[in-house]
């Protein structure tokens, strides 16, 4: 969430910035400021009334004690009338800032200097590629024949149970998986990461803490009856067990992990682009997030890149790294990296990690802050990565490890499985 002495001071500035996003700000910054001034000007009558209220009842006081009755009792009902006007002005105070409330948290984040221009993520800027991308034997299956062929993840038992997007794992599959998330944990805690385990459901405060709600209210699940929701990724949790804290400088950085299922709707989600493992409306995460010192988040979020860089190399899967266009880019975010595995049987790029950086913006909304040195608080920096998202990182591995005799394990999660074949 922008905070509104910035925005007042930056007015300008975050206009044009916005702008990336297709974004026309300015009736929403001059409203936020406009709201914040009336604001302010309401605070002051209040005080002031309150401090009247006060004095007057000292006077009263007094009076009483000298025998002044009459005097007192007429200054008991100017008192009277300071209340109500206390009580109208507190009413007002909450609407204005409800209301400034509710229109900060629907203005996005502003986008880094380092953000390409664009709408689509057509306009997205690839920054690096690595791996070469196998020649797969004639008659090579995409994933979701794989499954099917190998009996390892069961489609058409999810839809029985739940409906579609709720894959049920099985044999060496769900081994795999397990696989995946313990070898996923094991890179972040040995990169200094500590590992949390959290609940997979979070109340609304939560969910406004780190933005997903209001934007992507619509694509969590609810449940209605006792108003919590579905975590959509571990981050919500994770980042929500800083909210309302008051850290020291000292303890920056902090860096935790946590692997969870994840829930989303995908409302609107069809075509074959969301076939198989595509898109799923449960799926297993291991999630990065980092609490940084202002000064120090940028290197923190380049140190993210190469951390799950290196997890993809040890994968041997071929990759690309992609800076997201303003367009392209998260409602809380200001600078994302989009990670992608080469599908070589889809042939096509399938996204499965964001490394985000969502500078103070997040932490406003989290009420997040350290200490510094010289004693003043200030807000803290909030980034956080997959490292990975499991079921691209499955599809990826079942395509591009396939060959005649089945499914080659990764070298480096043999150990993992127990097996280093899917036959």
């Amino acid at each position: 969430m922008l905070q509104v002495h910035e925005i007042r001071e930056n007015k300008d500035a975050y206009i044009i910035a916005l702008k990336k996003r297709g974004i026309d700000a300015q009736p929403m910054l001059e409203e936020a400021i406009s709201l914040d001034e009336q604001r302010r000007a309401t605070q002051a009558k209040l005080d002031d009334t309150l401090a009247e209220s006060n004095t007057l009842s000292k006077e009263i006081g007094n009076l009483f004690k000298s025998g002044k009755a009459q005097e007192a009792n007429t200054l008991k009902a100017k008192t009277g009338e300071l209340k109500e006007a206390s009580k109208e002005l507190s009413s007002q105070l909450d609407t204005i800032s409800e209301t400034l409330q509710k229109l900060l948290w629907t203005i996005p984040n502003i986008p880094n200097e380092l953000v390409p221009a664009g709408m689509t993520e057509d306009d997205n800027e690839e920054t690096f590629r690595e791996g070469d991308i196998p020649v797969l034997a004639e008659g090579s299956l995409p994933h979701w024949e794989l499954a099917k062929k190998y009996d390892i993840i069961d489609f058409e038992l999810g839809v029985k149970i739940t409906g579609a997007g709720f894959p049920v794992y099985k044999g060496k599959g769900a081994r795999l998986q397990r696989a995946l998330i313990s070898y996923f944990l094991d890179k972040n805690t040995a990169a200094g990461y500590t590992e949390y385990q959290v609940p997979l459901l979070v109340n609304e405060a939560s969910g406004f803490g780190t933005g997903q709600l209001p934007d992507k209210e619509g694509q969590m699940y609810h449940v209605g009856v006792d108003d919590l929701y579905l975590i959509p990724t571990a981050e919500v949790p994770v980042t929500n067990m800083f909210r309302d804290n008051l850290v020291q400088e000292s303890d920056l950085p902090i860096l935790c992990t946590s692997f969870t299922p994840c829930f989303r709707r995908e409302a609107g989600s069809y075509g074959a682009h969301v076939r198989g493992l595509n898109r799923l409306h449960q799926f297993d995460k291991v999630e990065i997030v980092r609490v940084e010192h202002p000064d120090n988040s940028a290197q923190a979020l380049d140190g993210m890149v190469d951390h799950v860089t290196e997890i993809l190399r040890e994968l041997q899967l071929p990759f690309r790294i992609l800076r997201l266009c303003a367009g392209d880019l998260g409602f809380v975010a200001s600078l994302t990296y989009d990670f992608e595995v080469f599908s070589t049987a889809q042939d096509r790029w399938l996204e499965i990690s964001s490394v985000s950086s969502f500078e103070a913006y997040q932490a406003n909304r989290l009420k997040l802050r350290f200490k510094d040195s010289d004693g003043k608080n200030k807000l803290a920096h909030t980034l956080n990565g997959s490292s990975l998202a499991l079921p691209r990182v499955l599809a990826g591995i079942l395509e591009n490890y396939q060959t005649p005799d089945g499914i080659k394990i990764p070298d480096v999660l043999v150990p993992y499985c127990g097996f280093d074949m899917i036959d």
